[in-house]
């Protein structure tokens, strides 16, 4: 297996949304067209206060994504990292590709001078938990969203 792991360009759009939309329906999530338009062109954007993108490819074919964002931590002088998407297709899973996206966000917070990266995910998402379990630490934090 030839693993690639580099960033998002224009031409990736088509595998990056059938990439994205897969994530998110593992979520129950649906979303409108024009979020998908919206948050790939500021994927590829240099806003810094946007997303960046990675993708994750196996012998040239696209299986795999990761989004994060660097942003002020009140407790820190240095940025933080946030992971928010991360989706590896089901076909090569347990291959790398989710360790390997991780790994890759860990080096941009790193070169970016914002050692601390993290994430969430849901209590019942055993599989990725396993992955996380290895290559983070769990904390007690619970989330709230407002009402």
């Amino acid at each position: 297996m030839s693993l690639v792991i580099r960033p998002l360009s224009a031409t990736d759009e088509p595998e990056w949304r059938r990439l994205w939309k897969a994530y998110l329906a593992f979520y129950e999530t649906e979303l409108a067209d024009e979020i998908y338009q919206t948050y790939f062109t500021r994927l590829l954007g240099d806003d810094p206060q946007d997303y960046s993108g990675l993708i994750a490819e196996v012998d040239g074919q696209a299986v795999g994504l990761v989004h994060y964002l660097f942003h002020r931590h009140g407790w820190k002088i240095e940025n933080t990292c946030y992971l928010q998407d991360l989706y590896a297709d089901p076909a090569v899973r347990g291959q790398g590709v989710g360790r390997a996206l991780i790994e890759a966000v860990y080096q941009e917070a790193d070169a970016a001078g914002a050692p601390s990266v993290y994430w969430l995910t849901q209590e019942f998402n055993g599989t990725a938990r396993k992955l996380y379990d290895r290559v983070g630490v769990l904390t007690p934090f619970i989330k709230y969203n407002r009402h």
